[in-house]
């Protein structure tokens, strides 16, 4: 297969690229803002589109380009699978769920979010994306697959860049308080990258159109995992706790019903090995 990754270079993107060219498949390559139009006269099989920010402080500091990536972005990407006759996936997100007021989340709930708040650049632009997904496959009978990413770590994530794993992992290397903001209470359920990308590629050789939730539903809370991250790493640091960022969604738990009986899919990989071969990525790029 010939494929197209926007966001190709980023933690996701090239895990993706990875998994794809180990299977012997074409990734092109092409530098280019995707809120541009792009044309292309090589044929292409599947465009999948993954270009977002994707943590707090990034969309929070470029909220219209945030927009304009699940907006412009998304139709620009699906602009190119129409005309190249390829298929589309969205990389869409949990957090299209919002604040939910059910759990777990399910693919059939709509959600609880805040459309005008600050968190809403991101899940906004992502809920426009997924119905724009479905109005061109419904309108223009482009073959399209949305998947909800849930809190996803691993390898090649940034050291600061406002998630909680990432950022507690370096926090503690670092010898730094960890900061965990309201008592840690809320949840979320946290799936390693290999699992996910293994989701995303069953999901592209699906025959599904619909939304199918990908994530590893072991729902656990922020400060147990800072405590877990202590103990891995050993690390002396102290929690510190901060005040909880408005709209911040207290539980994060998939249904994963669909992914298991559409897709034959569901996560393998523990938290403890997850986190442990995360830990030791971090050490790798200038932990301690």
């Amino acid at each position: 297969m010939r494929v197209l990754i926007t966001g190709g270079a980023g933690f996701l993107g090239s895990h993706i690229c990875d998994y794809l060219l180990d299977r012997d498949h074409s990734v092109t390559f092409v530098l280019h803002d995707v809120t541009d139009s792009l044309v292309l006269r090589e044929p292409l099989d599947y465009v999948l589109h993954f270009a977002s920010p994707a943590s707090p402080p990034d969309y929070l500091m470029h909220p219209i380009e945030t927009l304009k990536a699940g907006s412009l972005g998304t139709l620009n990407a699906l602009n190119l699978a129409r005309e190249s006759g390829a298929k589309f996936l969205l990389a869409s997100t949990s957090e299209i769920y919002g604040d939910p007021l059910e759990s777990p989340q399910r693919e059939d709930y709509w959600g609880n979010v805040n459309p005008v708040g600050p968190r809403s650049v991101y899940d906004e632009s992502k809920r426009f994306a997924e119905a724009l997904t479905m109005a061109h496959h419904r309108y223009y009978k482009v073959d399209t697959k949305i998947a909800r990413i849930f809190n996803t770590y691993g390898p090649r994530m940034r050291p600061y860049d406002g998630r909680a794993i990432p950022t507690f992992i370096t926090q503690a290397l670092r010898g730094e308080p960890l900061t965990v903001f309201g008592d840690g209470s809320q949840t979320r359920s946290f799936c390693y990258v290999s699992d996910l990308v293994r989701g995303i590629y069953k999901l592209m050789l699906s025959s599904t159109n619909e939304p199918v939730n990908l994530g590893n539903s072991e729902e656990v809370s922020v400060l147990k995992i800072a405590e877990k991250i202590l103990k891995i790493t050993g690390s002396k640091s102290k929690i510190e706790f901060k005040d909880l960022p408005q709209d911040d969604p207290k539980v994060r738990k998939p249904s994963l019903e669909r992914a298991s009986k559409i897709l034959g899919w569901e996560p393998e990989v523990s938290l403890e090995e997850g986190l442990e071969a995360t830990i030791n990525w971090f050490r790798k790029i200038g932990g301690r």
